[in-house]
């Protein structure tokens, strides 16, 4: 994509600061932003907005690094919302939503449901942190959403499917998504 793909714009902004936005909007307190790989443009992208940055040193073993990163910091918090950066169209009613069906579920997660899967963006409350800290580097969260389906309240996110992994899917955003941009 010749540029990392937190920085591609959508709407007028990066990809980062949308979802710090949406979840700021949606209400989260603290918002903890893990950053890997060219950490210093994105705390640059991020400026004056209330989030803490971290920053995975280990980014390049995993993703479970990055949760395991993410999770030292989040203290005695009643829950987390795991989001990633390359879903554009999550935003903060959906996230609000989340912590809706969570907190009337009673089930210690809730995640988006699309493309026949659950996943990302995701909350997990406090009886999961221990095992999120024990994620192998190599896993993300998603493999406890799936390793425990029935501990697990969902919402339909069917925009969930668009995730920025590719040229190609990065054009079908703007296509899809009704973003623009002139600076890809």
């Amino acid at each position: 994509m010749g540029r990392p793909k937190q920085l591609l714009p959508f709407d007028g902004k990066s990809l980062s600061r949308r979802t710090v936005e949406a979840a700021l909007g949606a209400g989260c307190d603290p918002v903890i932003v893990v950053l890997g790989a060219s950490a210093e443009l994105m705390r640059q992208e991020l400026a004056g907005l209330a989030a803490t940055v971290v920053v995975n040193v280990e980014w390049e073993r995993g993703v479970g690094t990055s949760v395991q990163t993410g999770m030292g910091e989040v203290g005695n918090a009643e829950a987390v919302l795991f989001l990633v950066c390359d879903q554009p169209l999550v935003d903060a009613e959906h996230l609000q939503r989340l912590v809706r069906v969570w907190r009337e579920s009673g089930l210690p997660m809730a995640a988006s449901a699309y493309a026949e899967t659950v996943g990302v963006p995701a909350l997990f409350d406090a009886s999961c942190f221990d095992e999120l800290r024990r994620l192998p580097p190599n896993a993300g969260a998603k493999k406890l959403l799936l390793d425990e389906r029935d501990r697990v309240a969902t919402v339909p996110f069917p925009a969930g499917v668009l995730d920025l992994d590719t040229p190609e899917d990065v054009a079908r955003l703007y296509i899809e998504g009704g973003g623009s941009s002139s600076s890809l």
